[in-house]
Order: structure tokens, then sequence, then C-alpha cells
């Protein structure tokens, strides 16, 4: 009876709480801001090699059913920066339901300049891209774990597989960047837009400042604005932090062991009281092609 009344517990978060179902859930952070594929597909081939991601992130409490999110995602430039090919696969769950979605990106650009990157993790140079993505999402209702007999609502699982199809743009100038994107254009889900500026605080060029800011439109949902700030000292170490409107904190932690690889630590803390308490992640990048 224990384990059913979980469940349920979990069922009805899925019912009333839309914001964390599965595909609706907004990126943290660290997720956007050094992993932007995973929002814009004009991203793909930004950098000036090949860049391979990992994420997986969770909330801290241990309620069976809680929301959880994992995603490996690739991408590269070709025809000198022209263009960019890109694949992301995500899969979320929460209670007894789970989604995995799979989708391939391209990026076409109009190069205006062609200075590049001090690092394989900031492009400074001048382009316009614009990028779609297509793929699948199949979503999955495993209600005979529910346990609930004697109810034809529930005698059965629930399988569904739907089209993705995604675009957006992203313009760079030198230290500022700009962008939007809609993920899933046939449902209409969200809109994001973002924006940020990269800049040196001293003449030495050892601390780099990024603040930048992320707002998501969804119909029926209050606007959601971040605003965020990040520091990588000698590009070793990183850190950052900044506030989500629904009233939570963001923080992160970050290395750089070699200059291909990166490691982001980040956690998410709510204001408020929370049903599922606070959440926390961690990404894990690879750059190909380092020059």
């Amino acid at each position: 009876m224990r384990v059913r009344k979980r469940y349920f517990i979990i069922l009805g978060l899925i019912i009333w709480g839309p914001g964390i179902v599965c595909g609706q859930r907004t990126p943290l952070f660290p997720e956007y801001d050094h992993n932007p594929l995973i929002v814009n597909p004009a991203y793909a081939g930004m950098t000036s090699g090949s860049v391979t991601s990992l994420s997986h992130n969770r909330y801290i409490n241990n309620m069976e059913g809680a929301p959880q999110s994992s995603s490996l995602s690739h991408h590269s430039p070709l025809l000198d920066g022209k263009m960019g090919l890109g694949a992301i696969i995500t899969n979320e769950k929460i209670g007894v339901t789970a989604s995995t979605s799979a989708v391939a990106a391209y990026s076409y650009k109009l190069l205006f300049g062609t200075k590049r990157n001090r690092s394989s993790w900031n492009t400074y140079a001048h382009v316009f891209s614009f990028g779609i993505t297509a793929g699948f999402q199949r979503i999955r209702d495993n209600l005979l774990e529910l346990g609930v007999e004697d109810d034809p609502e529930f005698a059965k699982n629930l399988t569904e597989t739907s089209l993705v199809i995604g675009a957006g743009f992203l313009y760079n100038k030198n230290d500022f960047f700009i962008g939007a994107s809609v993920p899933n254009l046939l449902e209409e889900r969200a809109a994001y837009g973002y924006a940020g500026y990269r800049f040196f605080a001293d003449q030495s060029e050892s601390v780099f400042l990024k603040p930048s800011a992320l707002v998501k439109y969804e119909k029926g949902a209050p606007v959601q604005i971040d605003i965020n700030l990040a520091a990588t000292l000698n590009d070793k170490v990183e850190i950052g932090t900044g506030y989500r409107s629904t009233s939570s904190l963001n923080f992160l932690a970050g290395v750089y062991p070699i200059e291909q690889l990166r490691v982001i630590y980040y956690y998410n803390l709510g204001l408020q009281n929370e049903v599922l308490g606070n959440n926390h992640g961690i990404i894990a990048s690879f750059a190909f092609g380092y020059d």
C-alpha cells in the first residue's frame, strides 16, 4: 500500500505539475550556457572543432519517481565553418513516465569575419547562423507499475511516438551573441531567447567574464527569465551564479583539466518550499580538432 501511495503521489505531479512533465523542463543555466546545442540547432558547428557533451541531472531528494534527465550531444563544423552538423539524444523520466528523443541538427552560416576563438569553448567569429532539427520523441507510460486493479484506464502501458521539428538562429559578433529557438514547432511547447556578452575583467586577460540571460515563453505559463554570470580563471577554473524568475538560484563550478576537456557541476536552489526540492547535475564536454 505504501508503494502504491508513493506512485500515486508521482502520478499527481505528472497531472498537476505540467512544468516538470517530460519534454517541458527548462534547461538549467550550465546546460544552455555550456551546451547551447540542446536549446538551439544554430549552434551546431560554432566551435573550431567537434565537441561531444554528456550531461545528467536529478533532484537531491530520494523521492521515488522524482524527475531526472540525461543527454548526449555531438556537433562539428563543415566546409570551413559555413555549415554545421549535430545530433542530440535525451532521456527524461518522471514517475512512471519516460521520454526519449533523438534529433539531428543542421546549421547554415553567413560568415562576416574569420577571427576564431582563443580556446575551443568560446568563439569570436562574426557570423549569423540558422539551424533546424528533425527527429522523433517516444513517450512511454508504464501504468502497470502503479498496481491499480479493476480499472481499464490502468490495464496496460501506453506508448506514443511523434515527430519533432525545431528551428533557431544565432548571431555572434566579437564578444556579443544573441539567439532564439523553438525546439518543437509541431507542438509549440516553448520558445527560447538568450543573449550574452564576453569580456576580460583585467589587463592580463586571466579573468574572463560572461553575463547572460535566457527567456522562456510558453503558452499558458508565466514568462520565465534567467539572469546569470560566469567567470573563468586562467582557462582552468570556472564559477558562476544566477537567478531564475521562478524563485530559484543557480550555482556552478567547473574545471578544465586539459584544454580540450571541461567538467561542470551545477546546483539549483529553490527559494520556496518546493515539493521536489533542489536539483543538481554534471556536464562533461570534450573538444576534438583543437587549434
